[in-house]
């Protein structure tokens, strides 16, 4: 990639039938540039609610990427990522609010750090409460933690060691993984570590990215210097079980690729286990209880379990319910 000598801070934001929160995210983001020579993309994945149509009309200065089949996460930031010429680049989701000199705050504090290569800010839950983004990688060891329900135990903040809930995040912090709902990097990391890995459809995309820019030798933070609003699962939402069966795939996936088979296959061990085991105690739960809400758990893990063989990474991209 040739020398960046474009604007400031380039933003690409992904969105799939996102309409509304992707408004309000492009309104906030041109409300909050703080002065700053700003290109924005918006890749669309094919959405079918007029996401396409109101960026057009509304955002004449956004440029807009319409694919005509839902590539996937990584693919379609990629497609901006070819064309950013901004010397620092912000991953930011469709679902997210931009709030005060974040932005400005955030690209001044890369400037001021020149071993760190990505950082993250405060993340924010819909109703105001923190967000716990920004995390160790998933180790077998984490996953373990995580999947057994030690992570929640209280005690020791070893056994919270992955999602590090414990932490405030008022404090600044090395990390491992930085969350693609907010990640800036510098355009020289893009350069050195090259684009997301396509192979992952949609989530562990950007674990394996923090990864790889780990690897090449940069520093990646967690800085409190200012706050966005994640509202979570708004291009997932309507995906019922799907959206687990391909986080599972994905976390196989990334240690198949940066840890080797035997490492994967202890991945899918622990996942389909933990997914029959959840199967079977809600389905003795539905025995005793008429609740709708056990009846949808019973079903959502059975339908995990059918499915196990989705989980092992194979070529091909997910095909989504319409319901």
């Amino acid at each position: 990639m040739a020398e960046m000598t474009g604007p400031e801070l380039s933003i690409v934001i992904v969105n799939w039938n996102t309409a509304d929160m992707l408004c309000a995210c492009l309104d906030s983001v041109l409300a909050n540039l703080w002065g700053m020579d700003t290109e924005v993309f918006v890749v669309d994945n094919a959405s079918t609610d007029g996401s396409q149509s109101r960026v057009r009309a509304n955002y004449k200065s956004v440029k807009l990427i319409e694919n005509t089949t839902n590539r996937g996460f990584a693919a379609a930031n990629n497609q901006a990522l070819k064309l950013a010429s901004g010397r620092f680049i912000l991953l930011l989701n469709s679902d997210t609010v931009v709030l005060g000199d974040v932005l400005r705050k955030s690209v001044d504090y890369l400037e001021n750090h020149p071993t760190v290569g990505a950082m993250g800010c405060r993340v924010l839950n819909t109703d105001g409460t923190m967000q716990p983004t920004c995390s160790r990688y998933p180790t077998i060891l984490n996953l373990l933690l995580q999947i057994t329900g030690l992570s929640k135990l209280p005690g020791p903040a070893f056994f919270d060691r992955y999602q590090m809930r414990h932490w405030d995040r008022t404090t600044e912090r090395n990390v491992e993984v930085i969350s693609g709902c907010y990640l800036l990097l510098r355009g020289q990391v893009l350069r050195d570590v090259g684009l997301l890995d396509e192979d992952f459809f949609f989530f562990g995309e950007e674990t394996d990215w923090c990864h790889r820019i780990a690897k090449a030798g940069w520093t990646l933070k967690f800085a409190p210097v200012g706050e966005i609003i994640h509202h979570g699962g708004g291009s997932v939402r309507r995906l019922n079980y799907q959206r687990d069966l391909m986080l599972s795939s994905a976390m196989v996936k990334l240690h198949r690729k940066n840890a080797g088979f035997l490492n994967a296959l202890s991945v899918m061990a622990i996942v389909c286990g933990f997914n029959a085991s959840r199967a079977f105690y809600w389905s003795l739960v539905s025995l005793v209880s008429r609740k709708e809400s056990v009846k949808q758990r019973k079903q959502h893990f059975i339908g995990l379990v059918r499915n196990s063989a989705q989980i092992w990474p194979k070529e091909g991209t997910w095909k989504f319910d319409k319901q």
